[in-house]
């Protein structure tokens, strides 16, 4: 342990320690992204995940520019005034750049934007109706804001048929003060992903929570029912890594035995799918592949169903 000013600062184990991003592939996406001027939370937030993912040719596309309005403490993304801009060819530049990256499963997120009237939904959903159009095939993950809450920013999302929405609580009830913006709240983030199964009960929801700020074990456990008592179907654990001197500072590094412990708590719950480790983030490939199987797996099952007999 080491200390800069009145602060400690606790040594990262040796269990969070990950390659530099390296690789043919990584540098051909890194690349495009750059030249279409695309921007990735894969960058914007230092995800420590982004060499394992680029390199395996996936990337998590985020809308909207690089600037957020709001500024929670967790967060690497710069915070400020977009002032109401946004660029208009954006969803065409994300499906094409989808198309050169041949992917069959994708995940889209965005910075906050509550300059806009409608907090960006419309331009989210053009987003996706834009990428299905260029390829039916492909499954898309949104990771959206919370849109302060209103339903028709929720409804215009859904309605343009993403295959999973995900909204993430980030952490327990108490500890949402001091790691999020003040506009973001526990309740209301339960609300969206509450939201987003009454408007269409057979969408899969999904949510993250950080580890390592300060929760206890009663209050992941109540995370965990009130997640499962609307109904959220898929949930990802991860390791909080301070990213400045100015973010919120590590109080525990969990190990990687307490993720396991917590996958199985969660799958006893009745979760779909649990992906649990100190390095796994909410975009985490072991996710995306899990979802693109169910998903897969769904489909061919209401093909059958729908076939005649013969």
């Amino acid at each position: 342990m080491s200390t800069t000013g009145s602060q400690k600062i606790l040594r990262k184990p040796d269990w969070l320690k990950v390659k530099a991003p390296a690789g043919e592939n990584y540098q051909r996406i890194k690349n495009m992204l750059g030249d279409l001027k695309l921007a990735t939370v894969c960058q914007e937030a230092r995800c420590p995940n982004m060499a394992e993912c680029w390199g395996g040719g996936t990337a998590t596309i985020m809308l909207m520019g690089d600037v957020c309005t709001r500024g929670c403490k967790f967060c690497h993304v710069k915070t400020g005034s977009p002032k109401g801009q946004l660029d208009p060819l954006e969803p065409e530049k994300v499906a094409h750049s989808i198309a050169q990256m041949q992917l069959e499963y994708i995940v889209i997120t965005s910075v906050d934007r509550d300059d806009l009237p409608d907090q960006g939904s419309f331009h989210f959903a053009r987003t996706i109706r834009t990428i299905k159009k260029l390829d039916q095939h492909v499954l898309i993950e949104i990771l959206t804001p919370d849109f302060r809450g209103v339903v028709e920013c929720i409804e215009t999302i859904v309605d343009a048929k993403p295959d999973v929405f995900a909204h993430n609580v980030e952490t327990v009830e108490r500890l949402q003060k001091k790691v999020r913006d003040p506009r973001a709240n526990y309740q209301q983030s339960l609300f969206v992903l509450d939201a987003v199964k009454k408007i269409n009960p057979i969408m899969h929801t999904k949510t993250s929570l950080m580890l390592g700020l300060g929760e206890t074990d009663d209050e992941i456990l109540q995370t965990l029912k009130d997640l499962r008592a609307i109904d959220c179907d898929v949930i990802t654990f991860g390791q909080y890594l301070q990213p400045t001197q100015r973010h919120l500072k590590v109080e525990e590094f969990v190990k990687p035995e307490k993720f396991q412990h917590w996958q199985k708590v969660s799958e006893d719950l009745g979760f779909l799918y649990v992906a649990s480790g100190p390095l796994v983030r909410s975009s985490y490939r072991a996710g995306e592949f899990f979802m693109k199987g169910l998903l897969q797996k769904k489909a061919a099952v209401a093909l059958e169903v729908n076939q005649p007999v013969v």
